[in-house]
């Protein structure tokens, strides 16, 4: 980023992976085998990260910037779970004091996760968060380090690009779900950076599908709370995504999509048995768009980003259970 323009840079992108190494995993691209013993595309595990999201990445590096004030402030930040659970782990690692918003829709897991970190939980009607979490760093002086409309976590966030691209010698399309767009943003800097030949495709809920529609549209829009609220992917569920990543999305990413509430749990289904990773649902989100071929197949790899692997273990269970195997 620099003076001139807002987009994160290729320099701010491998500074944030020096930062964060010691913090977040490099984590693998597995191959996902069909049951033919096809493998239609690989995915990327980020749910091996320690909180089990990418989001440690954007909070590690986040907390890393902070100047000694700051840190002697601490962090507050607003976010319905793995994003929660990132800058609690990221702040107890570097001895700084957290304050995290809950919306009180928050699956109880992903709470109990970031209580163990020792952050303060505050928990709010799911349309209070922002301006609870705003009014937090108001009066107390804490660094709000937002979810998503940040460079510093957008940086982050960018480093899973940069991986791709090293892992993947015949990469052709990256697959990223998107919620207020942190890591499509990242990703697609990264990408396109590097190898701007590669197609970076976006993919949201259609509950939730406030990017697709300002895609569409060209110009961000913004939906209620009540219905990005409905989909089961919880992760997923911002109104809108950020003024900062529209920037980015426009600037890098090639196609947004979006697909059911169906796709998404048997994608949950397909990733663990295909790739043997854990996966929640809006990790799925990727895969899910794969599968149901909404992203075509092109020339080389496909990596669809599996974002997460926070998911109750009763639901994981019933989606693992169920006997569809298509794979296309």
């Amino acid at each position: 980023m620099t003076a001139d323009s807002p987009l994160v840079s290729l320099a701010d992108l491998r500074a944030a992976a020096e930062r964060i190494a010691g913090t977040c995993l490099r984590t693998p691209v597995v191959p996902l085998v069909a049951p033919d013993g096809r493998v239609p595309f690989a995915v990327k595990a980020e749910g091996l990260q320690p909180t089990g999201a990418f989001k440690l990445r954007g909070a590690t590096n986040a907390v890393a910037l902070l100047d000694d004030e700051q840190r002697r402030a601490g962090v507050v930040t607003h976010s319905s779970g793995n994003h929660a659970q990132a800058v609690a782990y990221a702040a107890h690692a570097a001895g700084v004091r957290a304050t995290i918003v809950i919306p009180e829709t928050a699956p109880a897991i992903k709470v109990a996760a970031t209580r163990r970190w020792g952050a303060e939980i505050v928990m709010v009607a799911p349309s209070e968060r922002h301006a609870r979490a705003e009014k937090i760093a108001a009066e107390t002086g804490a660094e709000l380090i937002p979810p998503y409309d940040d460079a510093r976590v957008i940086a982050g966030q960018g480093t899973v690009g940069l991986e791709v691209v090293e892992q993947v010698p015949d990469l052709g399309t990256v697959v990223v779900p998107v919620s207020g767009g942190g890591l499509v943003s990242g990703i697609a800097a990264a990408v396109k950076a590097l190898r701007p030949d590669v197609r970076v495709v976006a993919v949201e809920p259609e509950l939730a599908g406030d990017l697709a529609e300002g895609w569409a549209a060209g110009e961000r829009r913004v939906w209620s709370v009540e219905d990005t609220s409905r989909t089961v992917a919880d992760g997923l569920r911002t109104d809108s995504v950020g003024v900062l990543n529209w920037e980015h999305i426009t600037a890098y990413v090639d196609d947004v999509v979006t697909v059911s509430e169906e796709e998404i749990l048997a994608a949950v289904g397909v990733v663990v048995r295909g790739a043997r990773l854990v996966v929640e649902p809006s990790g799925a989100v990727a895969a899910a768009a794969v599968l149901a071929g909404r992203v075509g197949g092109g020339a080389g790899t496909t990596v669809a980003i599996a974002s997460g692997a926070n998911i109750d273990p009763s639901l994981l269970a019933a989606l693992v259970g169920t006997q569809d195997q298509t794979v296309v």
